[in-house]
């Protein structure tokens, strides 16, 4: 076997490296290439996007070549079965055909998505399925209804993963081939030779076309080809489940697929978090978020091979699976995947992590809150000065605000004599003026319900990386209003503006 599986790396290698040559110099010529029109695309010169078609050369002349000498020598056919592989294959060339048409023609979401879960069913059909999920439901085995929706879930999950991270020069293809890797390791363990046989055919058609493909490229994979791969290694992926354990058929592939599966968990959750549709293109995937860091094209590339590679190595150590092994390998991944998304500074997850701060600090703004609603209600019944200097003051002092300037207007109506007399209170009795300090402010006109302009209030708040435990719309809705209509009542009021007290240090008032 091991002579066999060498024979059929090298033929599709070089049958890969032959094709790709051939197939990049035919576009060339008949002006098949991708334009750099898009913002999303990093090259800046005009590449054919039919690598998929070299790769899928490669795999069927190899495969080909090796049944057509089994006929001759029936014994390299021996526990190998050539109708799962026909299973396999034939839904595969119409995945290979629909990434053909998208190259050539362009294809919408519906149809990629129609076409891919024909293939998955008929994969279901040909006895590649998801029978069970142990890891969430124990060895219960699902009925047909059940196991059909998750067969075309995976396949279509894990195929448009693999498109997804084809944005940068031999990305897509790189990864793939440390994922086929892994599913050629696993087959041989298992004694699936079949599935070894399809991996290294595969893997040899990618190096193959890698040659041409890593930066700086002379031609892209295509959807001909991500699509063609991704579908693939699904495939395979269900054709080892029905010989490995079933923990070891689910959890490996789930690793070692992790980048694009990554990367198509946090473009969903993204899109979803900023309420844009999921089908959206942009930006900010992992390979854009690394260049928006200064690193260069091809540092991207090999930063994003060792995540493949160590993803890689990590879905082999569940070959031996025990507990100790499976915890090592989650918190791994989970830690390493934690870090990662810091690291790239989404601004969804930063939003998110500020929604879940505010969660936890619930209660201080509840607290917060209840003091500007409490001042509210008790400004409703004042018409004493000294009574709405210790509400604000009271106030003031409960919440997040360091400072307020308290203007107040009079107007002909009032009481003879009186004047509008400014009121000043600071949480820091040295900090007199705001004007010197890096701060904001917030600054309300007080007009009372008949209409008259009664002053200001200005709040002001220090920079400060704590977040404002208040919600600003009580300050902004009812509470200037009910403070004009308090300090109208105030200003006609007989008395109505005593001297503020000597020796307070946090109000200052003062007669105009």
């Amino acid at each position: 076997m091991t002579l066999l599986f060498l024979a059929v790396f090298a033929v599709s290698l070089a049958l890969s490296f032959v094709a790709t040559r051939q197939v990049r110099d035919m576009a060339n010529r008949r002006g098949w290439v991708s334009f750099p029109r898009d913002p999303r695309q990093v090259h800046e010169t005009p590449l054919p996007r039919l690598g998929g078609v070299s790769i899928f050369l490669a795999f069927t002349v190899s495969l080909g070549l090796w049944l057509g000498l089994g006929l001759l020598s029936p014994r390299l056919l021996a526990g190998l079965a050539p109708a799962t592989l026909l299973r396999i294959y034939l839904p595969a060339c119409l995945i290979f055909a629909l990434g053909i048409y998208d190259d050539l023609r362009g294809a919408g979401p519906y149809l990629k998505f129609a076409v891919q879960a024909l293939a998955a069913a008929w994969l279901f059909l040909g006895g590649m399925r998801i029978l069970d999920l142990p890891l969430l439901f124990g060895a219960h085995t699902f009925p047909w209804f059940v196991g059909l929706p998750l067969t075309v879930l995976w396949v279509m999950a894990i195929t448009n993963a693999f498109n997804l991270i084809d944005g940068l020069d031999g990305l897509a293809a790189g990864s793939a081939l440390f994922s086929t890797l892994v599913v050629f390791v696993v087959s041989l363990v298992n004694q699936s030779w079949l599935g070894s046989l399809m991996s290294v055919a595969l893997a040899g058609s990618i190096l193959g076309f890698l040659r041409f493909n890593f930066n700086p490229a002379t031609i892209f994979l295509g959807d001909s080809g991500s699509l063609f791969i991704g579908f693939l290694l699904s495939a395979l992926a269900l054709a080892g489940a029905q010989k490995a354990p079933t923990f070891v058929a689910v959890a490996i592939p789930v690793v070692s697929f992790g980048l694009p599966i990554l990367e198509t968990v946090l473009s969903i959750l993204r899109r979803l978090i900023s309420g844009r549709p999921i089908f959206t293109a942009d930006r900010e995937h992992i390979h854009h978020k690394l260049l928006q860091r200064g690193m260069s094209h091809r540092q991207v590339v090999i930063v994003l091979y060792a995540v493949s590679g160590l993803f890689a190595m990590l879905s082999l150590f569940l070959l031996w699976p025990t507990g100790s092994t499976l915890g090592l390998v989650l918190a791994v991944v989970g830690t390493g995947v934690w870090l990662g998304v810091q690291h790239l500074n989404y601004l969804e997850f930063g939003e998110l992590r500020r929604v879940a701060q505010r969660t936890i600090e619930q209660r201080q703004i509840v607290i917060n809150n209840l003091a500007i609603r409490r001042a509210i209600q008790e400004l409703k019944a004042t018409s004493d000065f000294e009574q709405l200097r210790s509400i604000l003051m009271a106030a003031f002092d409960s919440n997040d605000f360091d400072a307020f300037d308290l203007q107040v207007k009079s107007l002909p109506g009032d009481l003879a004599g009186q004047q509008g007399t400014p009121i000043c209170w600071r949480r820091f009795p040295h900090a007199l003026s705001f004007a010197s300090l890096a701060s904001w402010k917030l600054s309300l006109d007080l007009v009372t319900t008949s209409n008259r302009h009664r002053g200001s209030l200005v709040i002001h708040r220090l920079y400060s990386q704590r977040d404002l435990q208040l919600d600003v719309n009580l300050v902004t809705s009812e509470f200037p209003l009910v403070l004009a209509d308090a300090l109208d009542r105030v200003l006609t009021a007989p008395e109505a503006l005593p001297a503020a007290p000597h020796g307070d240090t946090q109000l200052l008032a003062a007669n105009g």
